[in-house]
C-alpha cells in the first residue's frame, strides 16, 4: 500500500526558515522522481520543486529558487524541502508528489 506523507510545516515570521518532510513506502523510493507543490485557497495547485531519482537533477519555480532547496534520502525513503527566507506569499499548503499520488499535505504560514 503506497503511503506518502508530509510534515514539518507550521507558523514563521518573515525571513524565517522551515523544512519539509515527505516520507513515503509501498514502492521503491529511489526508482521515482518526485516533486513539491503547493496551492492557497482558490488558487490552482503550484508546482514548487522537482528531483529526480537519484537526486542529481533538480528544478525549481522562478518564485521559490535561490531560496528553496530539494533533496531526497533514498536510504530513509525521505524527501526534502528547504525553505529559507520565508516570505509572506508563500504561505500555503505543501504537498509531495509521486506518480503514484499525494500526500495529504502540511500547512506552511507565514507572517509577522
Amino acid at each position: 500500500q503506497v503511503r506518502i506523507v508530509e510534515s514539518g510545516g507550521g507558523s514563521v515570521q518573515p525571513g524565517g526558515s522551515l523544512r519539509l518532510s515527505c516520507a513515503a513506502s509501498g514502492f521503491t523510493f529511489r526508482h521515482h522522481a518526485m516533486s513539491w507543490h503547493r496551492q492557497t485557497p482558490g488558487k490552482e495547485r503550484e508546482l514548487v520543486a522537482t528531483i529526480s531519482s537519484a537526486g542529481d537533477s533538480t528544478s525549481y519555480a522562478d518564485s521559490v529558487r535561490d531560496r528553496f532547496t530539494i533533496s531526497r534520502d533514498n536510504a530513509e525513503n525521505t524527501a526534502y524541502l528547504q525553505m529559507n527566507n520565508l516570505k509572506p506569499e508563500d504561505t500555503a499548503v505543501y504537498y509531495c508528489k509521486f506518480i503514484f499520488g499525494w500526500g495529504q499535505g502540511t500547512q506552511v504560514t507565514v507572517s509577522s
